[in-house]
């Protein structure tokens, strides 16, 4: 858990100094994708895990790896443009507070619990904290917006792959594999598309190579391992560590401000998403 959380969690500052060396955004997805689906694609041959061989199948891939993958691995490089890694780290966090929202305009969260709404709410009081006394990174920033707007479309994909991916019978390792190749390409077309080319720098090539094996394949992995060992509830317990990780990082590696704010911020963010986690109470049977 302890590894998963440091690798994940240092994702936002690989992304920051790719950034800062060079790289596009786009680049830094295309890249980050590529690497992903290579350690994956390793990993799903060592455990005899072939890839979908139908069309509804790959269809459906491509849609979870635009909204898991592609869009949100460029709205976070887009927004920690201009907006701390650590930052973004605890807005990250804010996933679930989107995947209860999306829960209850489907219909897949019913008797949303006083708890459960409070912490929904204190989750987004928290985020606002975070930005709204600094009018040069306010929430309505566009890297803010980028940055929420990666967070929510996780949530979107969370709930499709659910919905129309798991439990079909492909393998979990050989399904993430072949979900990071559809995101390759599509990336690979968006940067054929826009054209704009960049000069790289060396630390920020090997920021993306780590990046992309370590903080995309690996994390994976680790993420299956860490579910089959503990359990799905012990997994997600990773998510509020990795606020702590890449704020910590930012602070001691980018020299990022680490001001009472930011931190007070990221406790209200935490505290909300872990009251909206409260399973609702179970009725009493009745005569």
């Amino acid at each position: 858990m302890t590894v998963l959380a440091l690798l994940w969690g240092s994702a936002f500052l690989w992304i920051k100094l790719a950034l800062n060396n060079g790289l596009t955004p786009v680049q830094i997805t295309v890249a980050r994708s590529a690497l992903g689906a290579l350690v994956l694609l390793a990993l799903a041959w060592t455990a005899r895990q072939r890839l979908p061989r139908d069309r509804g199948t790959w269809a459906r891939l491509t849609v979870a790896a635009f909204f898991c993958n592609v869009l949100p691995f460029f709205l976070f490089s887009v927004g920690e443009q201009n907006t701390d890694s650590g930052v973004a780290g605890v807005l990250n966090a804010t996933t679930p507070l989107w995947s209860l929202l999306i829960g209850l305009a489907i219909g897949t969260e019913r008797g949303l619990s006083s708890v459960r709404l409070a912490g929904l709410l204190l989750g987004f009081f928290g985020t606002l904290l975070i930005f709204a006394p600094r009018q040069e990174h306010s929430l309505l920033s566009w890297g803010a917006l980028a940055l929420l707007a990666a967070a929510a479309s996780y949530a979107v994909a969370f709930a499709y792959m659910d919905r129309r991916l798991t439990g079909k019978g492909t393998a979990p390792l050989a399904l993430s594999a072949a979900q990071l190749i559809a995101a390759t390409v599509l990336s690979t077309l968006a940067l054929v598309a826009g054209g704009a080319a960049a000069e790289p720098q060396p630390p920020g090539l090997l920021a993306v190579a780590v990046l992309g094996v370590f903080s995309t394949g690996v994390t994976f992995y680790l993420s299956y391992r860490l579910i089959a060992d503990e359990g799905a509830t012990s997994a997600a317990t990773v998510g509020y560590l990795l606020p702590v990780v890449s704020v910590a990082l930012g602070a001691i590696v980018l020299d990022e401000a680490l001001n009472l704010r930011v931190l007070t911020g990221m406790v209200v963010v935490l505290v909300g998403v872990g009251m909206t986690r409260r399973a609702a109470r179970t009725p009493a049977p009745t005569a």
